[in-house]
C-alpha cells in the first residue's frame, strides 16, 4: 500500500479545503508514492519524533499540528524546524498534518471530544459561509432520474441530515444543431423543441470538478446546458467549534472539577460569572477565543477552549474555561486512528512515545 492511498482516503473524509486560511495542513514532506511501511501518530513533530520514527521503521508521521506554518527560504539546519525537515528527508520520512481541517468538520475533533464529554445535539458553533454552490442542469424527461442519481452519488444534494435533495420542474427547451453537430434529438439545421426537466441541487464547492465531470458523462446531450450559482448559505457541517447540551444541568463548580479531571490538566483557568448551572456547552479545542461572542450569541452557559488572554476573562455573560491547548487537542490521535482504521482495519498505527505537553506547571 502506498502512502497516497491512506492520505487520499483521509482527505476524502476530512477535506483539506476546509482548513483555515492561515493554516498549512496536508503533506509537508515526503513522496506519497512510496510504499507505506508503518505510520507514527503524534501531536507535534520534534527532532525526537523523527528519531523515533526512523528507529521504528515508520516512513509516515501523521501529526495534528503542522511542522511548517510559514514559507522557508533555506534549509541549513540553523533552526529546529530546518533540522527536523533535514532529518526527515534523509530518513525518507513523510510528514502529514491534519490540524484545522480536522477541527472544522462536524465529524471532526471538536465533536469527537464533545461526545466524550457527554454532550448531545451537537451543531457547528460558527458554520462556514460562501462554500456552497447550486447546480442547475436541463435534461430530457426520460433521463432525469438517472442524472439525479449520478449527481447524488457524486456528492450533491446534502442538506443537514438529509440527502438526495433537489428541486425539479418541467419545461420546454429549444435548440438548433449546426453543421458538424451530432444531436441526441432533433435534426441538423432544424429548430427543435424538447420536453425537459430543470434539476436544481446544492453541493459543496470543493467537489465541483468531479461533480461536473460525472454530470457530463451521464448526460445524453452532446452539449450540456447547466448553470452554477455561488451561495451565501451557511454550510452547517463545516465550521469552527461546536455547541450542544448535556442531558441534565450541572452545578458550575461541579462541572469545572469534571473538566479538570476530564482534560487531565493541572491548571484549569476560568472567569467569575453569575452562571450557577451548566446545560448548554460550546467547545473549541486549541485557541478558540475568536468564538467567545458566537458562544454568547447562541446562549451557551460555558465555552471551553484554550489560550485565553487576560481581557478575555473580563465578561460575566458566559462561563469561560481555559482547559489547555495540549489537553483539548490530544484527542486528535485517537480520532485520526479511528477514521483511518475504518478503511484500513488491518493497518497498525503507532503512538509516539515522545508526546508531551510543552507547557509545564509548578
Amino acid at each position: 500500500m502506498k502512502i497516497r492511498e491512506v492520505l487520499d482516503y483521509f482527505e476524502r473524509v476530512i477535506p483539506l479545503e476546509f482548513q483555515e486560511s492561515y493554516d498549512n495542513s496536508g503533506l509537508q514532506t515526503g513522496n506519497p508514492e512510496k510504499e507505506l511501511r508503518c505510520a507514527l501518530l503524534t501531536l507535534d513533530v520534534t527532532e525526537k519524533t523523527i528519531e523515533e520514527a526512523h528507529k521504528k521503521k515508520c516512513n509516515l508521521i501523521i501529526s495534528h499540528h503542522p511542522l511548517i506554518f510559514h514559507g522557508l527560504k533555506k534549509i541549513s539546519g540553523a533552526t529546529p524546524i530546518e533540522r527536523i525537515i533535514e532529518k526527515a528527508i534523509k530518513s525518507d520520512i513523510s510528514i502529514y498534518a491534519a490540524h484545522t481541517c480536522l477541527d472544522n468538520n462536524i465529524n471532526g475533533l471538536n465533536s469527537f471530544v464533545a461526545q466524550k464529554m457527554g454532550i448531545k445535539n451537537i451543531k457547528i458553533l460558527s458554520p462556514s459561509q460562501n462554500t456552497l454552490k447550486k447546480l442547475v442542469v436541463f435534461c430530457p424527461i426520460d433521463y432525469a432520474e438517472k442524472l439525479r442519481k449520478t449527481l447524488f452519488e457524486a456528492g450533491a444534494g446534502h442538506i443537514g441530515n438529509y440527502d438526495s435533495c433537489s428541486f425539479n420542474v418541467a419545461g420546454t427547451g429549444s435548440f438548433r444543431a449546426g453543421e458538424g453537430a451530432n444531436p441526441f434529438v432533433g435534426e441538423t439545421n432544424m429548430l427543435h423543441f424538447e420536453n425537459e426537466i430543470r434539476i436544481e441541487t446544492i453541493f459543496p464547492g470543493i467537489i465541483q470538478h468531479q461533480l461536473i465531470q460525472a454530470m457530463l458523462k451521464a448526460h445524453p446531450y452532446e452539449e450540456v446546458a447547466y448553470d452554477i450559482y455561488p451561495l451565501d448559505n451557511f454550510y452547517y457541517s463545516i465550521g469552527s467549534g461546536i455547541i450542544g447540551e448535556l442531558e441534565k444541568e450541572h452545578n458550575t463548580e461541579e462541572f469545572l472539577l469534571f473538566l479538570k479531571d476530564f482534560f487531565k490538566t493541572n491548571c484549569l483557568k476560568h472567569n467569575k460569572t453569575k452562571i450557577s448551572k451548566i446545560k448548554t456547552i460550546a467547545f473549541c479545542g486549541g485557541s478558540g477565543s475568536f468564538l467567545i461572542n458566537k458562544a454568547i450569541e447562541q446562549k451557551a452557559d460555558i465555552f471551553i477552549t484554550a489560550d485565553l488572554k487576560y481581557h478575555d476573562f473580563q465578561t460575566d455573560e458566559i462561563l469561560l474555561a481555559d482547559s489547555g491547548h495540549y489537553e483539548t487537542e490530544i484527542f486528535a490521535l485517537e480520532l485520526i486512528t479511528s477514521l483511518i482504521i475504518k478503511k484500513f482495519p488491518t493497518f497498525a498505527f503507532l503512538f509516539s512515545e515522545n508526546i508531551s505537553n510543552p507547557v509545564s506547571y509548578i
